[in-house]
């Protein structure tokens, strides 16, 4: 093993190679390899360091981390005054809101020195079943415990059956997402001796006895679907996807009455439903809607109807109510129509209230349907840029909706919301000692884009810092797979803010920051419309005085790694430096492999390259296949030696190649978790020990040493 000490040996097939204090940048072997397809002849010299089993590659990624490690050293004054700041902000005995699931409240309790939660509740009291203040709680799991000895941990699923006595949950030791499901007696605390590896979801039927869960192929895809009972024998399976491109995912309506059962792909599902009912003898399942090639759909029950999301006559989805026992969309019951540029992200069903969160240009916002005694209204949000979302609802038969709001200046807020009142009543504020919001202003501004389209960026600063002339900036962007990147507030970011970095996030198309048609804009052979959006929003914010070049530096992570190698490869002029996390940078030789988790579902996100024309977006943006040599910004490259997402060997042979490529004298670093994957360290002090290291890195290359 490669030591982190003064001296550095690597070991490269038969060649030693010493160097003193500062080492030199890490030399990997060089092996070629051809990969052509179509004609296009690629050769790649680092191919070999997919096998984890090489014995040159553990000692690459070691003496990558030592020559990290190396660079940081003099700034280590630094990274430790970020952790404690950042560790300083976090309240260490702190408890979640308890919400109430039958005779039950359900909350998480931190304590100090604590790396994890513990998962407790309280048993209901009165005819109301209201939350006792001075009961005592019960635990359910100390993630403290079952870490100890381990380097890493992660809860995954956690459901409670119907009857309150049993816990089925799931446990990742590796990072690599490798879920094993247990069944604990909340009344012993002891766990059954059956297990299952492996385990993507899991839902309880209404006996309390019949746990249905879905297990995952070698690739993670989950693609198959059982059903155990407590104490009865072998597992059944029920039911396998044989079709690569889609998933299964199980869950259940909020009134318990079915168990939804959907096989999902990048672009199109369909739900099946079982009766919660049901035993192994009754057991039958039914499609409510057979898929079809872009239509997706989920739904709800309520009083013998589904309620349904689908987006079949527009892209931003409407609302309909169809019979559950004859689901006919032909004589559906239209609730809400598909329009456009407004968005239905979801909705929440209960029994006399309807509330649909609608995305409106880019905001969010809460419709409330009085299905009782009919009428509407919109739980309005003032701040220019934040996030909402509805959280722990697991009542029925409630008048209450929480819900969680947060912007990039205040806190997770958790707010319980008389559906008939329109009373909103703060339950808590996340607590950041030391934090005070009015030392900071955010704000939402447009880019325009090379075909005229209108791209937001939403900004926050410290007022009192904020100067009349450019400053240090961190762009932060992801922009794939629909998702949005919805103003979130980060504890860990006011060390930046504070020493006056402004932060921003680019909100470019590939992402559903807008919606639907905002997501297929910037996908499969539209993709390249994400770099040019990101490159637009970055020109912007110099163009409007908020930075320069020699200021700006831009982060992403996963997906958003490779935004930043797409955008580094085109205009590394642009960018003073870059974090670029778990980056997926090598995608045509990702793609071509289908033994890999993820890549035979992810053809409908980037395309096969396979099929020539598809081959050919990928090669105009892979950011390992367009390096070439020529000067970069400082980059922080960062990995997981077990991520079953991206693979540790893409970011590694990124920064191998780009080693032999860059003409600058720029750091080009590459940190490698030896023992986590694709999240980073799990603990919630190890990883302020990541993102301070990050922040350092920042804060030097933008100049700003304190």
């Amino acid at each position: 093993m490669i030591g982190r000490g003064p001296i550095l040996a690597l070991l490269f097939g038969a060649t030693m190679v010493f160097a003193a204090t500062p080492p030199e940048a890490p030399v990997a072997a060089r092996e070629a390899k051809d990969v052509s397809v179509h004609g296009d002849r690629r050769i790649d010299d680092y191919f070999w360091m997919r096998d984890r089993g090489d014995p040159r590659t553990l000692p690459y990624l070691e003496a990558e981390n030592a020559y990290a490690d190396a660079w940081f050293a003099p700034h280590a004054a630094l990274k430790e005054k970020l952790y404690q700041e950042m560790f300083g902000r976090i309240q260490q005995d702190d408890d979640s809101v308890p919400f109430r699931k039958g005779d039950w409240w359900y909350s998480t309790r931190t304590f100090k020195g604590e790396q994890y939660a513990h998962h407790v509740r309280r048993r209901a009291v009165g005819a109301d079943r209201h939350y006792d203040a001075n009961g005592s709680d019960e635990t359910m799991l100390d993630l403290n415990a079952m870490a100890l000895g381990k380097s890493f941990l992660s809860l995954g699923l956690r459901a409670v059956s119907p009857d309150a006595a049993l816990l089925a949950y799931s446990v990742d030791f590796t990072g690599g997402r490798d879920y094993t499901l247990h069944v604990r007696d909340l009344g012993s605390g002891k766990d059954d001796a059956w297990s299952v590896e492996e385990v993507a979801a899991a839902v309880w039927g209404s006996d309390s006895r019949t746990l249905y869960y879905v297990t995952m192929d070698d690739a993670k895809r989950a693609n198959k679907l059982w059903r155990h009972v407590i104490g009865g024998g072998p597992d059944t399976m029920l039911f396998e996807e044989k079709d690569e491109l889609f998933d299964l995912d199980l869950d259940k309506t909020r009134d318990e009455r079915y168990v939804l059962f959907s096989s999902q792909s990048k672009d199109s599902n369909e739900v099946r439903v079982i009766d919660a009912d049901a035993s192994p003898a009754s057991f039958a399942m039914r499609t409510v809607f057979a898929r079809r090639a872009d239509i997706e759909y989920h739904l709800d029950h309520r009083g013998g109807s589904f309620y349904v999301r689908i987006n079949d006559t527009g892209r931003d989805f409407r609302l309909v109510k169809v019979d559950a026992k004859r689901p006919d969309l032909a004589h559906a019951d239209e609730l809400i129509p598909a329009r456009p540029r407004v968005m239905i992200d979801g909705f929440d069903l209960f029994a006399d209230y309807l509330v649909v969160t609608e995305r409106v240009e880019g905001s969010l916002r809460l419709r409330v349907f009085d299905l009782a005694r009919g009428g509407e209204h919109t739980v309005a949000f003032d701040e220019p840029a934040y996030s909402v979302e509805t959280s722990s609802n697991a009542e029925f038969s409630t008048k209450t909706l929480r819900f969680v709001y947060m912007s990039m200046t205040t806190p997770a807020s958790t707010f319980d919301y008389d559906l008939a009142t329109r009373e909103r009543v703060l339950k808590k504020r996340q607590p950041v000692p030391g934090y005070d919001p009015t030392l900071y202003r955010s704000e939402r501004l447009m880019a325009m884009a090379g075909d005229a389209s209108k791209v937001p960026i939403s900004l926050v600063w410290r007022r009192d810092i904020k100067q009349n002339k450019p400053q240090p900036l961190l762009l932060y962007g992801y922009g794939s797979y629909g998702i949005p990147l919805d103003p979130w507030f980060s504890q860990t970011r006011v060390s930046l803010l504070d020493r006056g970095v402004v932060f921003a996030i680019a909100h470019v198309r590939g992402g559903g920051d807008l919606g639907r048609s905002w997501y297929e804009a910037g996908k499969m052979a539209k993709k390249e419309t994400t770099f040019t959006d990101f490159i637009a929003c970055a020109e912007t914010l110099v163009a409007r005085g908020y930075t320069t070049p020699s200021m700006l530096a831009i982060e992403g992570g996963s997906a958003g790694g490779l935004l930043m190698g797409a955008v580094v490869n085109r205009r590394p002029d642009l960018f003073r430096a870059v974090v670029a996390e778990v980056p997926f940078v090598d995608v045509i030789n990702t793609m071509l492999d289908e033994t890999l988790p993820l890549t035979t579902g992810e053809f409908i996100e980037w395309g096969n390259p396979k099929v020539p024309e598809q081959y050919a977006w990928m090669r105009a943006y892979s950011p390992y296949d367009n390096l070439k040599g020529g000067a970069y910004p400082a980059i922080l490259v960062r990995s997981g030696l077990n991520d079953s997402q991206v693979a540790f060997w893409e970011p590694g042979k990124y920064v191998a190649k780009l080693r032999t490529l860059k003409t600058d004298a720029n750091p080009l670093l590459f940190k490698v978790n030896l023992e986590v994957g694709h999240g980073g360290a799990s603990g919630r002090f190890d990883s302020l020990r990541e993102i301070a290291e990050d922040d350092a890195f920042l804060l030097v290359e933008l100049g700003l040493l304190r």
